[in-house]
């Protein structure tokens, strides 16, 4: 791909209410026109496969859900779908004949009816506290249980209390138990619990006919095929917005302190070097002088629009970027060095779904319940490096520590905005000096020569 037309993933953002299928579709192909296709090495399929190496790994994009974008459940849910449908053609055709699969029209048909009511049977009381409007049948957030993200700013709703399948079941209205001698009966009823039950420590945010859809199959049999209706809408969603915000992330390699920083430290030396040809033009100097201000602007106007898009282009000069701020206390500091010193030099080494848990597990207990799909709650606002991190002095969150970016088609990405950057630098700062040379003197400032 020419430098000159390359252009990094747009920001794609989160949708309002419920995941629908039929909303993400439409922001795919509202975006899908601008969208610039994806080096084969950093696609979805590569990504999910632990094939590219940090900081593109499928570690970086579990960590980058739960920490940035807040939405590590689709992911985690996901992850777990594709192994279980792997695990559930492996039985024996006896064991797959005790759950049939489960068709469209029968979900169709089981949930024309369904009540935006909770059941008359049901605690209203508990499922109100929820934020579930079933007036409205759309999922509302309270207010009083949003805590906003300081690394990213987006808002992630306090979950406790999960219910259990039989809770998930009296909110959607259903009366029949479920089969124990369907297999992985109770693998399912896990994840009923962990992400289909309202409240459920990751529960998915579906709208209430696609969860009483899927909960009413899933009392019928285990079949794959009973998660139909949100496995569409979970690959929907990580495809059209989780990856290309990940990808658009990762090509970073400044923290938002550093990019802050030399964002003003650029712009303060764009308006000085301004000022000062303006000065140059009211007085009386030869306008020969002038051309001082394009160095300075050809080195301010690049590394501005750099900064801009996350770059830091003396950061990007030894090709490493900013530990991120979960990376810079306790083990997972430990373990990034021991990597960062690593003399293997093969950048684009595939890493196993093993290594992938290895490092996990090294880096951080904490890190490898991500990877868990019956871990806790995405919450990490009680971890211990979140309060270190705030009581950090600012010029540390400023110049901290690199580690070098072992994936080369990131490199090759970031070298590709860094040289968009100067040369659109050295057309606007080319452009400016000269204009500024053909303004004659003005000869308002000192002493007037009348020659």
């Amino acid at each position: 791909m020419s430098v000159l037309l390359y252009k990094r993933p747009d920001y794609v953002p989160k949708l309002p209410g419920p995941m629908s299928l039929t909303q993400i579709q439409i922001i795919d192909e509202k975006t899908h026109m601008s969208r610039t296709p994806f080096p084969p090495k950093l696609s979805f399929e590569n990504i999910i496969q632990n094939k590219a190496p940090p900081p593109c790994s499928l570690q970086d994009f579990l960590e980058y859900l739960v920490y940035v974008s807040r939405d590590a459940e689709t992911l985690q849910f996901w992850l777990w779908l594709q192994d279980y449908t792997q695990k559930f053609y492996a039985d024996s055709p006896a064991e797959q004949a005790l759950s049939p699969p489960w068709s469209a029209a029968e979900t169709l048909q089981q949930t024309r009816d369904v009540p935006h009511q909770p059941p008359k049977s049901a605690d209203k009381s508990r499922f109100g506290a929820s934020g579930y409007n079933f007036e409205q049948g759309e999922l509302l957030l309270a207010p009083s249980l949003d805590k906003p993200s300081f690394i990213s700013g987006t808002t992630q709703t306090k979950r406790s209390s999960p219910y259990s399948t039989e809770d998930a079941n009296e909110w959607a209205g259903l009366k029949r138990q479920s089969s124990s001698t369907q297999p992985h009966r109770y693998e399912v009823n896990r994840i009923i619990s962990h992400y289909l039950a309202p409240d459920s420590p990751r529960e998915l945010n579906l709208s209430p006919r696609t969860r009483a859809a899927v909960l009413d199959a899933l009392q019928h049999t285990t079949h794959p095929s009973a998660f139909s209706p949100i496995r569409d809408i979970v690959e929907s969603t990580l495809r059209a917005r989780s990856h290309p915000n990940f990808i658009r992330w990762s090509i970073r390699n400044a923290n938002e302190p550093r990019a802050r920083f030399v964002l003003k430290v650029a712009a303060t030396n764009i308006f000085m070097t301004v000022l000062m040809a303006l000065f140059l033009t009211l007085s009386n100097a030869s306008r020969w002088w002038r051309f001082a201000c394009l160095p300075l602007l050809v080195l301010g106007i690049p590394v501005a629009i750099a900064a801009y898009k996350g770059i830091c282009v003396f950061v990007h000069i030894s090709q490493s970027r900013n530990l991120r701020p979960w990376e810079q206390f306790g083990d997972a500091a430990a373990f990034v060095k021991s990597v960062d010193n690593d003399d293997d030099d093969d950048d684009d080494a595939a890493l196993s779904t093993g290594d992938a848990y290895s490092m996990s597990n090294r880096s951080s207990g904490r890190k490898s319940l991500f990877l868990d799909p019956f871990g806790p709650s995405n919450s990490y606002d009680h971890e211990p490096w979140v309060e270190a991190y705030r009581r950090k002095p600012w010029s540390q969150k400023v110049f901290t520590r690199n580690v070098r970016v072992r994936n080369e088609t990131v490199r090759s990405l970031q070298k590709k905005i860094v040289v968009q950057s100067w040369l659109l630098g050295g057309v606007i700062g080319v452009s400016f000096t000269v204009l500024v040379l053909a303004l004659p003197k003005a000869g308002v400032l000192g002493n007037r020569n009348p020659w």
